[in-house]
């Protein structure tokens, strides 16, 4: 190293993080994460086309989504201890790879079952590659503009949902239902060259001990209660949703126990002592059960009540993916300003507002109400999830960031599948309840909708406590992060060092 002092260009420093020096590692992650978060949205708007393809029953494809969750949840936990090992950057491309085969070989299933088969090793792939992206962005990143990093980042993680259903509507009905996978190929390469090309590499550190029960625990909790959530949207009284939930509980259980004894755990739940990232991840937990079920009803009520097509849907939920990605960037760089609450507090007030709007359809509710009302909740998406989620990581110690991502990633499956199995159904139950009360006489739409409505209800609600508990947030004390990390201080080694 020079003996000249480098302390006297402090700017000179600064540049080296600059958005021009980190943008095309980013590039490689954010690539590599729209592929995967795509085909979670792709596959849904394809299920009545796989039935009838395969000639099978809605049952048996719905497998192609649940195995592909299960998949996603149960190799989640194992991405810190992978990264630990053998290095982020390898563990990014082997899951990108893996990611990419599976989608090949779905494209090409003669059967239902090998399709399944073939999700599940997407799952495999998949799982493991939003947690590692984001930790890498996370170092990369300097604290001072973590913020507008994390928000850029954000951005294929809304669009990417939005923009599946419109795609898969257009391969689906003018190619085939093969393209919705075989897709991915092309995409998949670009990642690996680029990841291969420009991602930093990273120093293999000494490897920890395998947690082996951890490891073994931790699959089936997160698997088998993501299954019995969602099992429990046809029925929670199923003997499928009860083993599910059953297991998955105390597998958890015993996960945790086991976890908060190990010096190297799988997961670092020592991080909940941490009073800043505990209130803020329960907030962020609200948050998602909230967003993530009302993206789920939306859909279904602009199909099953309005009779729009899949297409037609697609395109209704751009304006959402497109303010969405207008209040990203704009969060991230307030991020760096001013913090997270009054970015959630201002956006989850303005997904409550959409909310209540949404509350209020009837049969005839004009297309405009609808859009405003979506398009108000993108907005208020983009202002609040990512400073949330870069409010999390800056809550740890920096040297758990690589164990956090998984443990974050993880519970938000479990929260998601949660929500889409609890308003879905809370909406069948509604809507059960208004056909019973209104009489044979009466409009059997009309029950839909007022079900639709209380639905829509009940995630205002949700989002109105996450207004409140956003009130409860602070910046993260020092001295409690210098707390829990004891006398380490952070290795350069961790900071995707050259």
């Amino acid at each position: 190293m020079s003996a000249r002092p480098q302390t006297k260009h402090p700017v000179n420093a600064d540049d080296n993080f600059s958005l021009k020096a980190i943008l095309p590692p980013l590039l490689a992650i954010i690539v590599g994460m729209i592929m995967v978060i795509l085909d979670s949205t792709v596959v849904n708007v394809a299920i009545p086309k796989l039935v009838e393809y395969f000639g099978t029953d809605l049952k048996t494809i719905q497998w192609t989504v649940t195995g592909y969750t299960l998949a996603l949840s149960a190799v989640i936990p194992l991405a810190g201890w992978l990264t630990d090992k053998f290095g982020s950057k390898q563990i990014f491309l082997i899951t990108i790879t893996l990611f990419t085969i599976g989608s090949l070989l779905c494209g090409i299933a003669q059967t239902p079952e090998q399709l399944i088969i073939y999700r599940i090793i997407q799952g495999l792939g998949g799982g493991m590659v939003s947690p590692i992206g984001m930790a890498m962005v996370f170092k990369l990143a300097p604290p001072e503009r973590r913020g507008s990093i994390m928000g850029l980042l954000g951005i294929p993680m809304l669009m990417a949902p939005a923009f599946g259903p419109i795609l898969s509507g257009w391969l689906v009905d003018s190619v085939s239902w093969h393209w919705i996978f075989i897709i991915n190929l092309p995409i998949g390469i670009v990642a690996f060259i680029l990841g291969m090309k420009y991602l930093p590499k990273s120093d293999r550190h000494k490897a920890p001990h395998l947690d082996i029960l951890g490891m073994c625990l931790a699959p089936i909790a997160f698997s088998m209660l993501a299954y019995g959530v969602s099992e429990g949207g046809t029925s929670w009284s199923s003997t499928q949703t009860i083993t599910g939930l059953v297991v998955g509980g105390a597998a958890l259980i015993l996960f945790i126990i086991v976890e908060l004894r190990q010096k190297q755990p799988l997961l670092e739940l020592k991080v909940f002592k941490s009073s800043d990232f505990t209130r803020s991840i329960i907030l962020t937990w609200i948050v998602q059960l909230a967003l993530f079920g009302a993206m789920l009803i939306v859909p279904l009520y602009l199909q099953g009540v309005k009779h729009y097509t899949a297409l037609e849907t697609g395109w209704i939920l751009l304006p959402q993916a497109l303010c969405a990605g207008i209040g990203m960037p704009i969060g991230g760089r307030l991020f760096d300003k001013i913090g997270a609450r009054p970015l959630a507090f201002i956006g989850l007030i303005i997904v409550s507002v959409a909310l209540f709007i949404l509350s209020g359809v009837a049969v005839d509710t004009s297309l405009w109400v609808i859009l405003v009302s979506i398009s108000l909740m993108g907005l208020g998406m983009g202002f609040s999830m990512m400073p949330l989620n870069t409010h999390v990581l800056n809550s740890a110690p920096r040297r758990l960031v690589s164990r956090v991502t998984p443990l974050t990633t993880a519970a938000q499956q479990v929260v998601v599948s949660f929500a889409v199995a609890g308003l879905t159904g809370y909406l069948t139950s509604q809507i059960a309840s208004h056909a019973s009360t209104a009489g044979k006489d009466a409009n059997p739409l009309t029950a839909v909708v007022a079900g639709y409505g209380d639905t829509f209800l009940l995630a205002a609600w949700i989002a109105t406590a996450g207004v409140a508990l956003s009130l409860l947030l602070r910046k993260p004390r020092v001295e409690e992060d210098d707390q829990l990390a004891g006398s380490d201080k952070p290795d350069p080694a961790m900071m995707m060092g050259h």
